[in-house]
C-alpha cells in the first residue's frame, strides 16, 4: 500500500509538471475521499490547492472533511467566498461544526458568513453543547416521519428530502411536538405494503441518548448494540439529532489515543505527531516528567538513609534495579488490565474487593514463581550466601504483591472520584512501587542480615 501510494505521488507530481490536468482529474475521480486526503497531506503544499480544485464538487467536500485542520485552514485561506460557500454547502452539519471548532476566529467568521442562515443556526446549536458530549458529535440532518404516514407517503418523503440527510437507513417517527416515539428502517418500508402506517411498523422500544451523554458512553453503546445510528434527545425526549457510526469511530480513535498518552505520562495533544512542533511535544511531556522526577527523589532519600547499611553489604545494591523494575512491571500489568476493564464497563467500583482478591492470588503465584527461579540463580550462578539470597527473594515476593494490589486499586479509586483512570498508569504506579520496594528491601536486610 505504501509503495503504491509513493508511485501514485510520483505520477501525480509528473502530471502536474506537464500540466496534464484532465488526466489528473480522471485519476483523482476514481479514488476514495480518504485516500485523496491522505495523498494531499503528503505532497508539497503548493500543489494542494491545484489538485483540490480538480475534484468534482461532492468528492471535494468529502475529501475536505477527511483532511487535517492545518490543510483545511490553508485551503480556506486560498478560497474565494464563492468557493468556500460551495464547500460549506456540501458539508453535513456535524462536519461543518467540527470545522468551525478547529479553525481560528478569523477563519470561523468567513465560514459562518458564507453559510446560509439555516445551516448557520444548526451549526450554532451543535456548538452550544458541552465538548465530548453526544450533542457535540451529532448531526441534525436525519429523516423524520409522522405516525399517520403510510409506507407510500414515507417513501415519497424520503425521496424528496433524503438527499440532504446523512443517512436514510433509519427513519425516526416523532409526534407533533417532536417527541421520539419510534424508529423505522428503510428495510421495513420496502418489505411492507404501501398502505401500512408508521405506527403499525415502527419499533417503539427505542434506545437513545441525551445530548449531554458523554461521547465515550455513546461509543460503547454502539459497540454493545451494533448500531449504525442512534437518536439523540433533549431532556424532554424531543428528537434533536442522530449520532452516526463514522462519528463514533472517530470518538473511539480519539479516546484510545488519549488513554495511551495518559498512560505514558503525556498530556494529550490534538494534533498528529508530525504536525506537532518540538515545542508542542516538550509542553505535552514535561509536566509529568517534572512531577515524576520530584516524586522519584523519595527513592533517593530512602537509599541515602540506608547508606551505612549498604556499605556493609555492597552486593545488595546490585539487585535494587531488578527489584524496582520487576515491581513497576507487575504494577503496570495490573493497572493496564483494570483500566481496560473499566473502559469496557467489565468492572465497577463495587467490584473492587473481587478485583483485589483476584490480583492478590495472581501476585502470590507470580511472586513465588519468580522468587524460586531467582533464588536458584542467586545460589548457583551469583554464588551468594543463603541469607542474602533470601532477603532478595522475599523482597521480590512482597514487592510484586504490593505492586499488583496498588496497580488494580488506584485506577478504580481514580475512576470512582471522577478522574480518568489512565492517569494512574505505569509511570505513576512505578514511582510509588519503587519507594515501597526499597523500604521492604531494607527492612528484610535489617532483620535477616542484622544491618542497622
Amino acid at each position: 500500500m505504501t509503495d503504491a501510494l509513493e508511485t501514485l505521488k510520483t505520477s501525480i507530481k509528473a502530471l502536474v509538471e506537464v500540466k496534464k490536468y484532465a488526466t489528473l482529474r480522471d485519476i483523482l475521480s476514481t479514488m476514495n475521499a480518504a485516500d485523496i486526503a491522505s495523498l494531499l497531506e503528503d505532497i508539497d503544499d503548493q500543489m494542494v490547492p491545484l489538485l483540490y480544485r480538480l475534484l468534482p464538487k461532492e468528492l471535494a467536500a468529502d475529501t475536505f472533511v477527511e483532511m487535517e485542520p492545518d490543510t483545511q485552514e490553508m485551503l480556506i485561506r486560498g478560497f474565494s467566498d464563492s468557493e468556500l460557500k460551495e464547500v460549506v454547502d456540501e458539508l453535513y452539519v456535524d462536519d461543518a461544526a467540527d470545522l468551525v471548532e478547529e479553525m481560528p476566529a478569523n477563519v470561523v467568521k468567513r465560514i459562518l458568513m458564507t453559510a446560509d442562515a439555516e445551516k448557520r443556526q444548526m451549526i450554532n446549536n451543535i456548538l452550544k453543547y458541552p465538548d465530548d458530549s453526544a450533542g457535540s458529535i451529532m448531526t441534525t440532518e436525519f429523516v423524520e416521519l409522522r405516525p399517520h404516514m403510510t409506507v407510500e407517503d414515507a417513501i415519497l418523503h424520503i425521496r424528496r428530502s433524503g438527499i440532504n440527510k446523512e443517512t436514510i437507513n433509519n427513519c425516526y417517527v416523532t409526534s407533533k411536538d417532536r417527541r421520539l416515539i419510534g424508529v423505522v428502517t428503510i428495510r421495513d418500508l420496502i418489505m411492507n405494503e404501501s398502505e401500512q402506517t408508521m405506527d403499525q411498523l415502527m419499533e417503539d422500544n427505542i434506545i437513545s441518548v441525551e445530548t449531554i451523554t458523554d461521547q465515550e458512553e455513546v461509543a460503547q453503546m454502539f459497540s454493545k448494540y451494533g448500531f449504525l445510528a442512534m437518536p439523540v434527545v433533549d431532556t424532554e425526549s424531543r428528537l434533536v439529532g442522530i449520532v452516526t457510526i463514522d462519528d463514533v469511530l472517530d470518538v473511539l480513535e480519539e479516546e484510545a489515543t488519549e488513554d495511551i498518552e495518559k498512560m505514558a505520562a503525556i498530556v494529550p495533544a490534538d494534533k498528529p505527531y508530525l504536525r506537532q512542533t518540538t515545542f508542542d511535544l516538550w509542553k505535552s511531556r514535561i509536566p509529568w516528567l517534572m512531577l515524576l522526577m520530584i516524586s522519584a527523589t523519595f527513592t533517593g532519600m530512602i537509599i541515602t538513609s540506608f547508606e551505612n547499611a549498604l556499605a556493609k553489604f555492597v552486593i545488595l545494591t546490585a539487585y535494587i534495579p531488578m527489584l524496582m523494575d520487576t515491581g513497576g512491571n507487575s504494577g503496570g500489568q495490573s493497572s493496564a488490565t483494570v483500566i481496560r476493564a473499566l473502559s469496557l464497563h467489565d468492572v465497577e467500583f463495587s467490584d473492587l474487593p473481587r478485583v483485589i482478591w483476584k490480583e492478590m492470588r495472581v501476585a502470590l503465584l507470580c511472586g513465588l514463581t519468580l522468587a524460586v527461579c531467582n533464588f536458584a540463580k542467586l545460589l548457583l550462578f551469583d554464588r551468594l550466601a543463603v541469607p542474602v539470597a533470601l532477603v532478595i527473594c522475599l523482597t521480590l515476593v512482597v514487592t510484586i504483591f504490593c505492586a499488583k494490589v496498588i496497580g488494580c486499586t488506584l485506577p478504580m479509586i481514580a475512576h470512582r472520584i471522577g478522574f480518568d483512570p489512565a492517569v494512574m498508569a505505569s509511570p505513576f504506579i512505578t514511582t510509588l512501587v519503587d519507594a515501597i520496594s526499597l523500604l521492604v528491601y531494607f527492612q528484610f536486610a535489617t532483620r535477616i542480615l542484622g544491618l542497622s
